[in-house]
């Protein structure tokens, strides 16, 4: 399975971006979905998670409001809307899909496949 995420860029506080991430190899469908992140100098940390019929989500406390993840079964695609940015969530934004289809997933460890990262910068 390859996950390929796109969709990052510079912006400025409080704009808007929409990451997506296509899966291919494997059905997308039947797996949970999550969405991690690496900011400059720290290590990655989880972002938000979905299940895979879509009815079940999760976000990190500093994003939640903000971020809204969701996933299109048909197209295999995630989807990770952010809106009002700020210059902390700059990082590289990765999608990741685990081996479950169910359970509100929030460790690295918890997922097999990963996609190769988007970088989104927020700054003025």
């Amino acid at each position: 399975v390859q996950l390929q995420a796109s969709g990052g860029g510079l912006v400025q506080p409080g704009a808007s971006l929409r990451l997506s991430c296509a899966a291919s190899g494997r059905t997308f469908r039947h797996y949970v979905m999550g969405w991690f992140r690496q900011p400059p100098g720290k290590e990655r940390e989880f972002v938000s998670t979905i299940n895979w019929r879509g009815s079940v989500t999760d976000y990190r406390g500093s994003v939640e409001g903000r971020f809204t993840i969701s996933r299109d079964n048909d197209k295999s695609t995630l989807y990770l809307q952010m809106d009002n940015l700020k210059p902390e969530d700059t990082a590289v934004y990765y999608c990741a899909m685990s081996s479950r289809y169910s359970g509100v997933l929030t460790k690295q460890s918890q997922y097999d496949t990963w996609g190769q990262g988007t970088l989104v910068t927020v700054s003025s």
